[in-house]
């Protein structure tokens, strides 16, 4: 559940405003909304634009804090190896700093990966969600098959983004971030889908659990320290983008902290 606490303590221009704030605000939800468009159709180029020459980091899951450019790299590995991982987004808004050269991009999303796994041996038998015998259960002398499921996982991108005076003034993205804040399993054929044992979910932060669990039996290390709906890192998340606003440092490498 999220947190019923306005996290924000300052209010910045988010809606409305100047001519000037109204444009920049939507340059920059054109960085927030590339990331959908470009990552998932492998347009790397036009991908690669929407960040800063040098010194952009991006964070997930399932890479933890990556360059722009090693994120690009194992994202196409992966599409090598067939993960399959889009984004659907559902809205995006801008607040700009006082100083205008410096704004945080929120793009509310769903990521959804969609993974195929071998279905579990049970008492001799391959089972479904419901654990129930029919149709739907595989005699394990039977050639082994493999099942889709998604796993979709609702988040926030925060994009913290700024305003270069060396490039003519164009908004380019320094790090992306994300809350994720709740998650759930759906099965392909409206049946199967694996069942996570306790240890594999407890390991992993509420709000991406199950993203978490199903990318872990890939063999990927899943990041542990990524924001949620609600308590430390979240306060933490808000306070590192208000000073991104403010024109301060920030830092956002948590990991092992």
């Amino acid at each position: 559940m999220t947190s019923p606490q306005d996290p924000h303590t300052k209010l910045y221009s988010h809606i409305n405003g100047q001519t000037s704030d109204l444009l920049d605000r939507y340059a920059i939800s054109e960085l927030c909304k590339g990331w959908p468009v470009y990552r998932d159709a492998s347009e790397w180029q036009n991908y690669r634009d929407l960040f800063t020459s040098e010194g952009a980091y991006v964070w997930t899951t399932w890479s933890g804090p990556r360059t722009v450019d090693e994120f690009i790299s194992i994202s196409k590995a992966g599409k090598e190896k067939s993960v399959f991982i889009m984004h659907r987004e559902c809205g995006t808004l801008v607040e700009l700093g006082k100083d205008r050269t410096r704004a945080i991009g929120k793009m509310k999303a769903t990521i959804t990966h969609r993974f195929k796994f071998s279905p579990p041996l049970t008492n001799g038998t391959r089972t479904t969600t419901n654990g129930t015998n029919g149709t739907h259960q595989h005699d394990a002398a039977q050639t082994e098959e493999e099942y889709e499921f998604d796993v979709d996982c609702d988040c926030r991108f925060i994009f913290f983004a700024e305003k270069n005076a060396s490039t003519n003034n164009e908004w380019k993205t320094r790090y992306v971030k994300l809350f994720y804040e709740k998650d759930k399993v759906v099965p392909v054929d409206g049946f199967t889908a694996p069942r996570f044992s306790k240890a594999e979910l407890e390991k992993i932060p509420r709000g991406y659990k199950y993203l978490g669990a199903a990318q872990a039996r890939l063999g990927y290390e899943i990041d542990l320290d990524l924001p949620t709906a609600s308590g430390e890192l979240w306060d933490r998340m808000y306070g590192e983008m208000e000073k991104w606003l403010d024109g301060e440092k920030v830092d956002l490498f948590w990991e092992g902290k």
